[in-house]
C-alpha cells in the first residue's frame, strides 16, 4: 500500500508530547520517523508514576523507529548532523541553550541541508524575555491563555486541565506548520523554519472569549460575578447515574421540543418561561424542573427522547464509554490495533483525515534503540563504523521486545 508521506524522512528530536505528537501524525501517513533518544530513553517513557504500562508513550511513539544516540558526545552530534543532511523534517522542543549545546541551531543546519524543514515548539514563543522559559501544557496552554481562569467559578480554586490536553492540540498545529513548510518548499525549493508554542495554541483556543475582552466584554468576569448559568446548556444527571449535557441555543425552536420530549408540555404555559429573557430571570427554577425530570429517566431513554425530538445534546462519557463508542470507532477516532499485547488492543487516531489517503496501521512504540542498527544501515553507514559507534557508547542498541 502507498502512503501520502512515504517519501518524507522525519528526525524526531523532540521530547515529551507536543513535538513528538506532530511526528506521530506524519508517521500515520507513512513518513519514516526516526525517534532520537538518549541512552536512558526519552524522559517521557517513565512518566507513569506507579502504573506499570507506559500508556502515554504507546500513543505518541507508534509507527516510529528508535535510534539511541548520545548527543553529549561529539560523535553523536556529528552522526545526527549526518542524518539531518538526508532528512526532510527535524522536530525539536529544545530550549535555546540546548540547541546551542547540541549544535542544532537552524542557521547552522540549513547550511548542511538547505531543504530542511526545521520545526520548533516552545512554551511561550521564540521571541521576548520568556523565550527560554520551560513550560508544560498546564502552564503554557491552560494557565497562561486565560482558559484556566475562564472556567473557574466564583470563589473556586482554578482547576487543572486533563493531562496532555494542550499538548495534543499544539501537536496538531505543529503538524500543520510542517505541512505548510513542505508546501512552501515545493514552490520555492528552499527549506524553512516553522514554529508554534503552547501559549499560542492556548490563546487561540480561548480566542472567542479574548476577542470579547478586546471588545470590552470580559466573559470570565461576567461568568464569575453574574453566575453565568443557562439551564438549557447545562449538565443533568439521569436516574442511572449518567450525565447528559444540553446545548439548546435556539430556544424558540428547541425549547418546545424539549418540553414535548420530556412530556412536560405544561412548561410551555408557565409564564416564568414565556421567552428567553424570562427563562434567564427564572433559570434556577427551570433548571430544577429539568433536573427533576431527568432524574426520573434512565440515560438511554433520555437519549432516545432527545434524539427523536431533534434536540442538540451530548452524552458526558466516561473513559471506557469513549473507547466503546461505535461512532468514534466507525470514524477511525478510536482505532483497533493488531498488537498481541493485552495493553495495546486500541489506540487513538490522529484527528486529520484525507479522502483516498490511508493511514498506516498502528505499530507498537519501539524500545530504546530497537531500530538503531537498521536505521544506520539504511543511511549507508558501513558495519565497521557502526560497531565503533556502539563500542564507544555513541549509539545504543536495544531489543525489539
Amino acid at each position: 500500500m502507498n502512503y501520502l508521506l512515504e517519501d518524507i524522512i522525519v528526525i524526531d528530536a523532540a521530547s515529551f508530547l507536543a513535538g513528538p505528537g506532530a511526528a506521530t501524525i506524519m508517521a500515520d501517513y507513512g513518513a519514516k520517523v526516526i525517534k532520537i533518544e538518549p541512552p536512558g530513553g526519552d524522559g517521557y517513557r517513565t512518566l507513569v508514576g506507579r502504573y506499570p504500562i507506559p500508556y502515554h508513550w504507546l500513543l505518541t511513539s507508534r509507527n516510529k523507529q528508535s535510534l539511541g544516540l548520545d548527543l553529549n558526545k561529539d560523535a553523536g552530534q556529528a552522526l545526527l548532523h549526518e542524518l539531518i543532511t538526508a532528512a526532510d523534517v527535524l522536530t525539536t522542543n529544545f530550549l535555546e541553550h540546548q540547541l546551542e549545546r547540541y549544535n542544532l541551531q537552524y542557521e547552522f543546519l540549513k547550511t548542511l541541508n538547505p531543504r530542511l524543514i526545521f520545526a520548533h515548539i516552545s512554551g511561550y514563543g521564540d521571541k521576548g524575555e520568556e523565550r527560554t522559559r520551560r513550560a508544560f501544557d498546564v502552564t503554557g496552554w491552560w494557565a497562561r491563555s486565560g482558559l484556566m481562569e475562564f472556567i473557574r467559578d466564583s470563589g473556586q480554586t482554578p482547576l487543572l486541565a486533563a493531562p496532555g490536553m494542550g499538548d495534543h492540540a499544539t501537536a496538531t498545529a505543529l503538524f500543520s506548520a510542517i505541512m505548510t513548510g513542505l508546501y512552501r518548499r515545493e514552490k520555492t525549493g528552499d527549506g524553512c523554519r516553522v514554529s508554534t508554542s503552547l501559549a499560542a495554541n492556548g490563546v487561540w483556543a480561548n480566542g472567542m472569549a479574548l476577542q470579547g475582552a478586546i471588545a470590552g466584554h470580559d466573559l470570565s468576569r461576567s461568568r464569575q460575578e453574574k453566575r453565568w448559568y443557562n439551564p438549557l446548556t447545562g449538565c443533568y444527571l439521569c436516574a442511572d447515574g449518567h450525565y447528559i449535557v444540553l446545548a439548546i441555543i435556539n430556544t424558540v425552536r428547541e425549547y418546545p421540543r424539549l418540553c414535548e420530549a420530556l412530556e412536560r408540555n405544561e412548561w410551555l404555559q408557565d409564564k416564568r418561561f414565556s421567552d428567553a429573557r424570562q427563562m434567564m430571570r427564572n433559570r434556577d427554577a427551570m433548571g430544577a424542573l429539568i433536573a427533576e425530570r431527568f432524574a426520573e429517566l434512565r440515560y438511554n431513554e433520555v437519549c432516545e427522547r432527545l434524539e427523536g425530538a431533534g434536540i442538540t445534546f451530548g452524552p458526558v462519557q466516561t473513559m471506557m464509554q469513549v473507547l466503546d463508542d461505535a461512532q468514534l470507532r466507525a470514524n477511525g477516532i478510536v482505532v483497533a490495533t493488531d498488537d498481541p499485547g493485552e495493553d495495546y488492543p486500541l489506540t487513538i487516531g490522529s484527528p486529520i483525515n484525507i479522502d483516498d489517503e490511508p493511514k498506516k496501521a498502528p505499530r507498537r512504540a519501539p524500545n530504546v534503540g530497537a531500530d538503531s542498527l537498521s536505521v544506520l544501515r539504511e543511511f549507508k553507514l558501513d558495519e565497521e563504523r557502526i560497531q565503533a559507534l556502539l563500542k564507544a557508547g555513541v549509539v545504543i542498541e536495544g531489543d525489539n521486545h
